[in-house]
């Protein structure tokens, strides 16, 4: 039987993960991989996280199963957190999950249960493994445009003339905030038209976001999809806690569907909790006790937002300075939308064979469609890699 399988695509991402590895230069830069890292290239325990574990250790008297949707309390934190006074907490169903990308799953297994024949309409570009999952689960999907390659910015006009071909009860997947491959991000007026869009064609919107709190700030990066909760009857959001809460290898997430009223809220959850089952059965809960922790405890949610913030401003003051660092060195101001940009991400443009032309002359690791990683980056490498994509690009 085994003997039957097929090769499947590397993950191209985890393949860069390994030639860095691979790699003997000691002045290599790794800006593929999609974690977090201060200035000393490490991943860290956040403060809450550490203080909330340790009362967790001391508190804790058993390891045993949660509910299938997992803690309640959990979702309760997480629903204040990601949609705020949006919709009344009755519409709401939940379920923790592994990750966001447990989230994203169980979402688009929610929707093909719901409504087999819906088609996914996906941001081009956008995180690779939504398309992968998609296509795994079968479920019909059509790209709409998103990243302007010219102007590094939203193609908005092309965005809205392609929305305009959704059908009734498709699924519009968007991404809450920080954009991921782009970092570009819609502006509040753009909002507005979207949530026209999505209301007139009777569209589902299900919203990724896995970076509240990196872009402008929690309450900033939640508004799109509060604004989306509140216009819309139904809605669909899967949220991360791996990079706001730096618990990567915890894997916690959830998924929340909005119903149009509180009488379809039960057979939601429902539904929700049979997927837990079928799936994985019971969701990991150390990551989700200590996020309800932090949430629910005054002085820990404080001291959480306070290095949140110390995080989110790093990002900028090095997007700032790679912006200004090439500008010194090309003499144009051809990359100074790397300063416009929000989250860890950025798609440069630059091309495949560029991207080949870093690695191989500057030991320089990215994505082959040219998005980095900022958060890969220091004082001291931003102006190294100012330099290197002034040599490869001309």
């Amino acid at each position: 039987m085994l003997t039957n399988l097929a090769e499947k695509p590397a993950d191209k991402i985890l393949a860069l993960v390994a030639q860095f590895r691979s790699d003997p230069r000691p002045e290599k830069i790794d800006l593929g991989v999609g974690v977090y890292k201060d200035a000393n290239g490490n991943t860290p325990v956040m403060r809450a996280v550490k203080a909330a574990e340790k009362q967790l250790w001391e508190q804790e008297t058993s390891k045993s199963y949660v509910a299938l949707a997992g803690d309640p309390a959990f979702s309760d934190a997480m629903i204040g957190l990601v949609l705020g006074d949006a919709v009344a907490r009755d519409r709401v169903a939940a379920v923790a999950t592994p990750g966001g990308t447990g989230a994203i799953r169980q979402g688009l297994e929610l929707i093909q249960m719901a409504s087999p024949d819906a088609t996914v309409w996906l941001s081009n570009p956008t995180w690779p493994n939504h398309p992968s999952i998609i296509q795994y689960l079968n479920i019909p999907s059509k790209p709409y445009r998103y990243f302007d390659a010219d102007t590094r910015g939203v193609d908005f006009e092309g965005m809205m003339a392609d929305l305009e071909q959704v059908q009734p009860g498709d699924v519009v997947l968007v991404h809450g905030c920080c954009h991921n491959p782009t970092g570009a991000n819609l502006n509040p007026a753009q909002w507005d038209d979207l949530i026209a869009v999505l209301k007139s064609r009777g569209a589902i919107p299900f919203v990724d976001i896995a970076y509240q709190g990196f872009g402008d700030g929690l309450e900033a990066d939640a508004a799109l999809t509060r604004k989306i909760a509140a216009a819309l009857p139904e809605v669909i959001v899967a949220a991360s806690c791996s990079k706001n809460f730096g618990i990567y290898r915890e894997r916690t997430g959830i998924l929340m569907a909005v119903s149009a009223d509180a009488t379809g809220t039960d057979l939601t959850q429902k539904n929700l909790a049979f997927l837990n089952r079928q799936n994985f059965s019971f969701p990991p809960d150390h990551g989700a006790r200590l996020v309800t922790m932090i949430l629910t405890d005054d002085a820990l949610r404080t001291d959480w937002e306070a290095e949140l913030e110390e995080v989110r401003s790093g990002m900028l003051g090095l997007r700032q300075s790679l912006a200004d660092a090439l500008r010194a060195e090309t003499g144009s101001d051809r990359f100074g939308f790397l300063a416009d940009h929000r989250g860890m991400f950025s798609r440069t443009e630059l091309t495949p064979e560029q991207v080949v032309k870093l690695r191989e002359d500057h030991a320089i690791y990215m994505v082959g469609d040219s998005r980095m990683n900022i958060a890969g980056l220091n004082a001291q490498t931003v102006p190294v890699l100012a330099r290197a994509i002034a040599a490869v690009s001309g």
